[in-house]
């Protein structure tokens, strides 16, 4: 019985083996592919969920200003009816009666030439309105493109963690098993033993994190990128990132950044266009105060009611035009309600531009605070990793020469460690604080200029 459950589950591994082959060689070129950074921006501007929204909705602004254009351009109707009357319901005069069944048609184009200025103020919000949308569509795709960016970054990190984790257990293990050596040949107590796998045992579970902060941090990639994974993908997505999380020196000017930032970052713009959308609205409230003015045109065909006897396709038609004025003497302070109402929404844009841009300046300030940081972490960890394999080895050299401890070699192999992820994330942390300040400054880089020569 024994020998048969043995069997079944080799089979079945067999089995699963031969699935999960044939599922690897069945996913999708686009996942496998080398992906590096560019790539990702670039998947992401075509695939990501939050930008194909803000596509839509910038199509919808775009309908708006269609809308709002509308005002200003003519309007034609036209117009029909039919109808029939019950005989006995009709009126009629000895010598004359009028026809049962009636029709008319028209076609008229009317165009204002006055609202009280609600004209021009349509027109221009319908340019502001456009450049509104596409600010604001802007501002999304910035953001979007530093998430993705970023956790880009998260990525290359996870799996260097990886590689510095499983060389430290493997830098354990081999002082475990030079242990056990040792105290097999009677040299060295059964204490250095249980030390050595007590400290493996200790790291092991930091590789575990690692493996999965490196699954997790695929997975919103994947997710930024608009990836529909296939379901037969399980834990770890196939994703080959070809970058690597590199140092290349650059200087911010910080004063030039900050006048930039509050020139470029789509941001401001898009709340100075709501200022001014509030300030046309101002006007449009005040052209209640005022008279409309419209004139019309049109050509319009009836049948004949007089004529006798009654036939139904005798017509009459014809063309007219004029003018018509319109003006709300008294509208029970409807139009004053909106003017305060107007200028209030004006006032309260108008203080949200200025306070837009001080938000935008702390931000610049802060990533270029962060960035120093970054910087300056980075640079202090430059030789310590040198200087910790220089220590380790040192220290295993005085072991076997017996002038130190055990507990000296792991002190170094952990030192090691630390300095090994201290310097990878220093170098994520550098890469991030890189990106969040071009971000924070709305394009590019500003070169710090150089110190002219006396």
């Amino acid at each position: 019985m024994k020998k048969l459950l043995f069997c079944a589950g080799v089979l079945i591994c067999f089995v699963w083996n031969i699935t999960a082959q044939n599922t690897n060689t069945s996913l999708p070129g686009w996942i496998t592919r080398p992906l590096s950074l560019t790539d990702c921006l670039n998947i992401a501007l075509s695939q990501n969920a939050t930008i194909l929204k803000a596509r839509n909705d910038l199509d919808a602004q775009y309908g708006v200003v269609v809308q709002t254009r509308a005002v200003a351009l003519p309007q034609v109707q036209a117009t029909g009816q039919y109808k029939d009357t019950d005989p006995n319901a009709i009126e009629s005069f000895p010598g004359f009666s009028q026809p049962h069944q009636n029709w008319n048609a028209g076609v008229q184009i009317v165009q204002s030439i006055y609202e009280g200025g609600k004209m021009v103020a349509a027109l221009r919000a319908a340019s502001v309105t456009k450049q509104q949308a596409l600010a604001q569509y802007q501002a999304v795709i910035a953001d979007t493109l530093l998430g993705a960016r970023v956790v880009y970054y998260d990525v290359l990190l996870a799996a260097q963690q990886i590689t510095v984790h499983e060389a430290s257990v493997n830098l354990l293990q081999k002082e475990l098993e030079d242990q056990q050596r040792r105290y097999d040949a009677g040299t060295v107590p059964h204490f250095n033993v249980l030390r050595a796998e007590v400290a493996v045992a200790n790291e092991r579970p930091a590789l575990i994190r690692a493996r999965n902060n490196y699954r997790i941090t695929k997975n919103n990639l994947s997710n930024l990128l608009g990836y529909n994974l296939p379901r037969e993908i399980w834990d770890d997505i196939p994703l080959n990132l070809t970058d690597t999380l590199d140092a290349a020196p650059y200087q911010v000017d910080l004063p030039a950044a900050i006048q930039q930032a509050l020139a470029r970052r789509t941001e401001l713009v898009a709340a100075r266009k709501t200022a001014e959308l509030q300030r046309l609205n101002v006007v449009n409230a005040k052209a209640g105060y005022k008279p409309t003015v419209q004139v019309f045109a049109g050509y319009n065909w009836y049948n004949a009611q007089f004529t006798q006897p009654v036939e139904l396709d005798h017509d009459i038609h014809g063309w007219n035009a004029g003018g018509q004025l319109s003006w709300d003497i008294f509208d029970g302070m409807l139009t004053r309600g909106k003017v305060v109402q107007a200028k209030a929404l004006y006032e309260k844009s108008r203080t949200d531009v200025d306070d837009k841009g001080r938000q935008i300046e702390l931000e610049v300030r802060t990533a270029y605070s962060d960035f120093i940081e970054a910087r300056e972490v980075l640079e202090s960890q430059q030789k310590v990793q040198e200087q910790a394999d220089e220590a380790l080895r040192e220290a295993r050299a005085r072991a076997d020469a017996g002038t130190s401890t055990q507990l000296d070699v792991l002190d170094a192999e952990t030192s090691l460690t630390q300095a090994r992820t201290t310097q990878i994330q220093a170098l994520h942390d550098y890469a991030v604080a890189r990106a969040r300040l071009e971000r924070a400054i709305g394009g590019d880089m500003i070169q710090k200029p150089a110190p002219s020569k006396p």
